[in-house]
């Protein structure tokens, strides 16, 4: 019999599993069909954009009816059959209406997740970072040996890896644990989740989230276009990974010393110094040392926001909570970011990206801070 803990230990170790084949080489298989700039920024937008309706209406019916659980299996399974038919085609259109149908039973996987890790970690919530580091550090792995596999095989590979993986996280999904459902939402609720202070933070992890456009949807096409070749941006995209684990690791050492908003703040700086390194650089020692800038842009950023958002929201709509997290920032921030990077790959070199990146990173952390500046000043 598996522990509560130890199942959602496994769904953040499988399901960050398939991201480490996803992440870095789905874009690059794309490129290697025949798809243009703006053909990719454009699939990975859609994809992005049904994250922002379809999180939100599981996460609804899930808290009004109290059932997460049987929604989290269905959409775990439904999402894997959908993705093996990616086989089937190479076609833009084909793989858009695809991407579409997928992406509405993909949607909510990780913030269910997340609210699954919150009920069972219970009062040790400071210590999520090591429930969750298990993803990175299957991420890590993955990336590591899908680059090796490319290298050796071709890029197409990454559709049957990714398929193989999604398959074991959805019969994985069947250990999941029956939380008790937290009493009905109250019409309070919905007035409480959107406050003036969870406002901003959504409006300021949207920014967050638009300046990762650019790494997610183009970082790998970006050091292609400089020389560099699979094995490398692997190793990149794993570094970085290796540097949100240590965070992750020491998460309750980070909580017990820094407040939620201290960190958060710190990590907008972080991103805005990391967008401006990549525009400008081109030298391997450099661009892995940039990587390490990872610890705070995701490690520390997605701890702290995971976690401030449940301390923000109602107790009858945690798993809204997370939803509308996840369709704010990996929703509509990626489908905004990935849409503009697109655009601006188009029209010269990947570089430029970056440079966007690094003034929105700057723009939302100076909102962040100044709104909770001038809050606390009011006080």
């Amino acid at each position: 019999m598996i522990s509560e803990k130890n199942a959602v230990t496994i769904q953040y170790f499988l399901y960050f599993g398939v991201m480490g084949v996803f992440l870095p080489y789905f874009n690059l298989y794309c490129l290697s069909i025949g798809f243009s700039g703006f053909q990719i920024g454009s699939l990975s937008a859609v994809r992005a954009a049904v994250l922002i309706l379809f999180s939100i209406f599981w996460g609804i019916l899930a808290d009004r009816k109290g059932i997460r659980r049987p929604i989290y299996i269905l959409c775990s399974f439904a999402s894997a059959a959908l993705w093996g038919l990616f086989l089937f085609t190479t076609d833009f259109r084909f793989m858009l209406v695809i991407t579409i149908v997928y992406g509405a039973f993909y949607a909510p996987i990780i913030s269910f997740l997340e609210a699954f890790a919150m009920d069972v970690l219970g009062k040790t919530k400071h210590r999520y970072g090591r429930t969750r580091v298990w993803g990175s550090i299957a991420f890590i792995a993955v990336v590591l040996a899908s680059g090796k596999i490319i290298d050796k095989y071709a890029v197409g590979i990454v559709i049957v890896l990714a398929l193989a993986i999604s398959s074991a996280q959805a019969m994985a999904a069947m250990t999941m644990p029956r939380i008790r459902s937290r009493q009905q939402a109250q019409a309070h609720g919905a007035s409480r989740l959107l406050s003036r202070q969870t406002v901003i933070f959504l409006l300021c992890a949207f920014l967050m989230l638009v300046s990762h456009g650019a790494y997610y949807g183009f970082f790998s096409i970006h050091l292609a276009q400089l020389g560099y070749k699979g094995s490398f941006i692997g190793a990149c995209w794993a570094l970085a990974s290796s540097a949100e684990v240590v965070v992750m690791i020491n998460s309750h050492r980070l909580f017990a010393r820094f407040s939620f908003k201290r960190v958060l703040a710190v990590s907008f700086a972080a991103a805005a110094i990391r967008w401006g390194i990549l525009y400008v650089a081109q030298s391997a020692w450099v661009i892995v040392a940039s990587q390490l800038l990872h610890a705070f842009t995701y490690g520390a950023f997605h701890m702290a926001g995971i976690l401030y958002m449940d301390q923000l929201a109602p107790a009858s709509d945690k798993t809204l909570g997370q939803a509308l997290n996840n369709a704010v920032t990996y929703g509509l921030g990626l489908t905004v970011g990935f849409f503009i990077s697109g655009v601006l790959y188009e029209s010269g070199s990947s570089a430029r990206l970056f440079l966007f990146s690094a003034v929105v990173a700057l723009a939302g952390g100076l909102l962040f801070f100044l709104f909770h500046r001038f809050a606390s000043e009011a006080k």
